[in-house]
């Protein structure tokens, strides 16, 4: 049996965060949307005290590649047009 593991890496700027408080808030609701949404598991890895900015780890396992390619680039469009903030640059590995 195979299986793909999906690993999206997502740069945000928040560029309206006045606080920690602000940021948080932003991200946590994106990060909830997708694991409700899109059957992944979410964490914020780095710039944990940056107010303006957020990195979030996104991870996705299927046994088919196609698949989560499109799931992922579907996540990736998500990001890019989330209101609150601005896709930076995004990454994907495969292991």
């Amino acid at each position: 049996m195979a299986a793909t593991v999906g690993l999206l890496h997502l740069e945000f700027r928040i560029v309206q965060a006045q606080s920690l408080k602000d940021k948080r808030r932003a991200i946590k609701s994106f990060k909830d949307r997708l694991a409700a949404n899109c059957n992944v598991s979410v964490a914020e890895v780095d710039a944990l005290d940056d107010r303006r900015r957020g990195v979030l780890a996104v991870a996705m396992v299927s046994n088919d590649r196609r698949y989560a390619e499109g799931a992922l680039q579907k996540i990736v469009n998500s990001a890019a047009n989330h209101r609150d903030m601005i896709l930076v640059e995004h990454e994907v590995e495969w292991l």
